[in-house]
């Protein structure tokens, strides 16, 4: 099946050769999350199993590839943040780095996370 939203190709290999590309605090926590990809119908619902002001990590059994768009929401404290991303890193058998692309609603959603984060943090 054709994708009518492939992978992007040229983001993907700019993050996957950036030399550090994480900018924020990493803490390990475990936030319901689901993420729908681009090309898919069927969300995905896990947990991340760490998360930053830049993005998340998930365990999935089987990865998806590198480059691709999703949309997730994140269950921080019981309120939903919807947030666009793209696949960064993909360890087979294990999981994907998901770096934040853009937030819905406003800045409210950014402003969710830094509180839920800054509470992690102290």
């Amino acid at each position: 099946m054709n994708s009518p939203n492939p992978p992007d190709p040229q983001l993907a290999t700019a993050a996957l050769h950036a030399p550090d590309r994480r900018r924020h605090a990493r803490y390990t926590v475990h936030v319901p999350i689901e993420i729908l990809p681009e090309d898919s119908d069927l969300p995905l619902r896990c947990e991340t199993t760490d998360l930053s002001r830049g993005g998340f990590y998930i365990r999935l059994p089987v990865p998806l590839p590198v480059g691709i768009r999703l949309q997730a929401t994140l269950w921080l404290d019981g309120c939903p943040i919807v947030i666009r991303g793209l696949i960064v890193t993909r360890h087979p058998e294990f999981g994907n780095g998901i770096m934040f692309v853009d937030f819905e609603g406003q800045g409210q959603a950014e402003v969710l996370l830094q509180r839920y984060l800054d509470g992690i943090a102290r």
